[in-house]
């Protein structure tokens, strides 16, 4: 299949950068975990997040190599997680809310962002690094998303819990450091959700006509990796990977998100958000609009950045 090169390429350099942690940062995790041995019975846990927005503005008058004579972009994202540890217990959760808005006098109004996506996942230490977890992930969207053609055409493809897609799944998570972790599981339930009917009716994201959700069975593999690339650069990335055993189990679905936060000061930071997404079961593109394909979404940014508190208990 044409994407496993990208997806071998994409697991190559996670796995890579994984061994570049400098051994200062080792050190320094190892010192925390020594020093929290002496409260083992007590639960610790820790919560936070970010949340940014980014404005682009450009206007033009007598501009001689043409272009939209104003244009406004509008980019948020917020962030919170809270984890818990006890003892070899662990459990994880952490919500990513995107939100995008986009006018220009030439194409009027759309979103150009929109996503919620939330994951938990708990698990019970086996050996060292390698844990026995249970993962939870629901991820869809808040507003109606449209496809645009020709002459600014536009067709109504998506809207919240149109399509929705839930997973449920039973694995082994790999915790070398805290900066990267990779869970694979054999034993994957995955629910596609389409409330809408018009979407429904039409069969929309591999339901059956008239249908509001398929359950898919088969393997999925999740990594999480963060780093801070520079000084005052963090880069922050998820990969996932699921194979249908019922359907084309070859086809492999992949959701892929990079985040770049170039921090400025404070309050100001530049972002550079990459996301690709390849679903099987997702027909809409092509001629005919009846193909899968590799759907690539590239957002850059600069505005306001503010961390959320990190608590500790």
């Amino acid at each position: 299949m044409k994407f496993k090169l990208l997806i071998l390429l994409s697991l190559n350099v996670i796995f890579v950068k994984a061994q570049e942690i400098p051994v200062k940062v080792l050190l320094k995790e190892a010192e925390k975990s020594i020093a929290k041995k002496a409260d083992t019975t007590q639960w610790t846990t820790k919560s936070g997040g970010l949340m940014s927005v980014n404005i682009t503005q450009g206007s033009l008058s007598n501009w001689a190599a043409g272009g939209d004579k104003f244009s406004l972009a509008i980019n948020s994202y917020f962030n919170f997680y809270r984890f818990y540890r006890k003892r070899n217990h662990t459990w994880d959760n952490n919500l990513d809310i995107n939100l995008g808005f986009v006018q220009t006098t030439s194409l009027g109004s759309r979103k150009n962002d929109d996503r919620i996506d939330f994951v938990s996942k708990s698990g019970h230490k086996i050996r060292n690094n390698l844990f026995a977890s249970g993962l939870f992930n629901f991820r869809s969207q808040f507003f109606d998303g449209y496809t645009y053609g020709p002459n600014q055409t536009r067709t109504f493809s998506s809207t919240i819990l149109s399509p929705a897609y839930i997973f449920l799944s039973a694995g082994l998570d790999y915790r070398p450091d805290p900066k990267f972790n990779l869970f694979f599981s054999a034993i994957t339930s995955r629910w596609t959700i389409v409330m809408n009917e018009y979407l429904s009716d039409r069969g929309a994201y591999g339901v059956e006509p008239g249908m509001h959700s398929i359950n898919a069975f088969g393997a999925l593999s999740s990594i999480n990796y963060s780093r801070d690339v520079a000084k005052n650069i963090v880069y922050r990335g998820r990969l996932d990977l699921f194979s249908n055993y019922r359907n084309n189990p070859l086809n492999i679905d992949l959701f892929m998100t990079n985040n770049f936060t170039f921090i400025i000061n404070k309050y100001l930071s530049a972002n550079y958000n990459l996301d690709l997404i390849y679903d099987d079961d997702v027909r809409i593109f092509g001629p005919n609009n009846n193909r899968p394909g590799l759907q690539v979404k590239s957002i850059i940014g600069i505005g306001f950045l503010t961390q959320l508190k990190e608590k500790k208990k």
